[in-house]
């Protein structure tokens, strides 16, 4: 950005002069070339910035606090539009009416103190110059007091109504990522996989192991990182997420929320976004609920174009789902900006366990947030040092189903998953229960992956709270010998009552509907051709009284 002797070189002398009294500097000189270096020296060198910055009013002070956590600049048509308008006026117009000393709006306050500038500049990722306001670069150096102090959080705190009802934080996203690795090694179909019980959604969940480095390019969870992630302490494991989302410049929560559609090829950067948004969360005191509405509400009058770095709201194509209509111009941040935020603070910032959640009746929308327990372990990547150890055995019936609490290790219930069918899952004021079954197609699926019952069977003799029911060791041990050997299955039958009529519908068009027979009276029907066996019945001159087809 440029220094201040560039900034104020294309002011006249009569600006320098009101910037010079600004600073309580003596300017006797008589043209612009003589007076320039000597208020530019008497600022930098000679002025008490403190007590100056000190004095401003408080709205001017939070103005340079913006343009501070904006790496000193921000788009001119965003700062005008949060801290107010520089009137145009001419120098005999501005030295007769004397703006400095009756200024409109706060920007006029910073203008005519030279704290800040206006300027197109040409910064990295621009395809095109565009007008910035900045402080000028040595200026911004000599701003310690504004450098040291913690900015409050955007908002107030939470009320006692507001935070009645609590939600803290738990680890439950490891034991659902654990479903969805096994969904994804077992090749579910996305119709599967979005009916699972999972809390983020699939997509989403998805989109976190991504980041995490769990999944290959196909989407299949990746064998060592995967064995790794799963093996490790649940602390370790939450930590490893929570880096790789906090790091992540891929995963795009702008464009997973719900109810918008996005168009066009227009790009945003969800890094940039995440970022200022966790950081506004952190400055929260410890043990402070902080009110939900207030934080979005704070963030739209001071830092509106958080997400969007040249104040650009007409470029992103967002369609609302319902009623197709585009959110563009900013009277729609509330539903584009204002949902995203709202996002982050109730979706992955709570799932990841970095904020206690709270709402002002049960099941109600939260309300209210604050830093949990664990915040300060994870925002560094440090494990949380109290969760739980997986040590849970896992308990197995003579019918062949299985029982696995969230706390048996998630390194077996993946390994059981791909052995078993998924039943269900079991929330209740513990930690929930899984529930698989052993059955055959799922033994099949799991040998055409290469795995064998006597693999099963260690596994269950490893982690089992008592010994295997007898009955179920045999029949691994059987199924490893010779496959299956029992089938139970749904068949449709044709009962006729004589063997003559069986004999004349092999005749006709009937015959191609018609399989196995069981007996001079009783024949197998091809699965899915009901309907037209009856059609050709019916052609062939039965009537339903002489014949009943029925599903045993």
């Amino acid at each position: 950005m440029p220094d201040l002797f560039h900034t104020l070189q294309k002011h006249d002398l009569g600006f320098l002069k009101i910037v010079a009294a600004a600073w309580g500097i003596e300017l006797t000189a008589p043209d612009v070339h003589t007076a320039l270096p000597i208020v530019v020296d008497g600022i930098l060198n000679h002025a008490p910035v403190d007590e100056i910055i000190g004095e401003l009013p408080e709205e001017a002070q939070n103005a340079l606090y913006t343009l501070m956590q904006n790496e000193g600049r921000m788009p001119w048509a965003a700062f005008t539009r949060q801290f107010g308008e520089l009137r145009r006026m001419g120098a005999a117009r501005r030295d007769r009416e004397r703006p400095d000393l009756k200024p409109a709006w706060t920007t006029e306050v910073l203008w005519y103190r030279a704290l800040i500038g206006r300027d197109f500049l040409d910064l990295p990722g621009q395809s095109e110059p565009q007008e910035y306001a900045y402080i000028p670069d040595d200026l911004l150096m000599l701003l310690p007091t504004l450098q040291s102090a913690s900015p409050p959080p955007p908002g107030r705190p939470a009320t006692p109504v507001e935070c009645a009802h609590p939600r803290p934080v738990n680890s439950a996203i490891l034991d659902d990522a654990c479903t969805l690795l096994a969904a994804l090694r077992l090749k579910w179909s996305q119709d599967e996989i979005n009916a699972l019980p999972l809390n983020p959604p699939a997509p989403i969940l998805t989109g976190l192991l991504r980041a995490a480095h769990l999944l290959a390019a196909d989407d299949l969870p990746h064998p060592d990182r995967t064995r790794a992630f799963l093996e490790a302490p649940r602390g370790k494991a939450l930590a490893q997420l929570v880096q790789a989302w906090m790091e992540d410049r891929v995963f795009n929560e702008l464009r997973l929320l719900p109810g918008l559609k996005f168009e066009g090829e227009w790009s945003n950067d969800p890094f940039r976004a995440r970022e200022t948004i966790l950081n506004f969360a952190s400055r929260v005191p410890e043990n402070q609920w902080w009110n939900l509405a207030s934080f979005v509400s704070a963030i739209h009058e001071q830092h509106p174009d958080f997400q969007r770095p040249a104040g650009d709201y007409d470029s992103w194509f967002i369609r609302r789902e319902d009623s197709g209509e585009y959110l563009r111009g900013f009277s729609s941040w509330d539903e584009v900006d204002g949902a995203l935020i709202r996002f982050l603070i109730t979706g992955p910032m709570h799932w990841l366990g970095l904020l206690d959640l709270a709402s002002s009746e049960p099941g109600g929308p939260p309300s209210a947030f604050r830093l949990s327990r664990w915040s300060a372990q994870l925002w560094h990547g440090h494990a949380p040092a109290d969760l739980p150890a997986e040590d849970a055995p896992l308990r197995v019936t003579a019918e062949g189903r299985l029982r696995l609490s969230a706390l048996t290790p998630r390194a077996v219930r993946y390994q059981v998953a791909r052995f078993c069918q998924w039943e269900s899952v079991r929330a209740s004021d513990g930690p929930r229960e899984y529930a698989y079954r052993i059955t055959p197609a799922a033994l099949e699926r799991a040998r055409a992956q290469g795995l064998r019952g006597a693999q099963l069977l260690g596994l269950l003799r490893r982690h089992a709270e008592g010994p295997i029911p007898p009955n179920l060791s045999l029949a691994l041990e059987r199924w490893e010998q010779a496959g299956t050997q029992v089938v139970v299955e749904k068949v449709t039958l044709l009962r006729v009552t004589s063997p003559e009529i069986l004999t004349t519908l092999r005749k006709g068009r009937a015959a191609r509907f018609l399989g196995e027979a069981l007996n001079e009276t009783t024949v197998l029907v091809r699965p899915g051709t009901e309907e037209q066996l009856l059609a050709a019945l019916t052609e062939a001159g039965y009537l339903p009284g002489l014949v009943v087809i029925s599903t045993g």
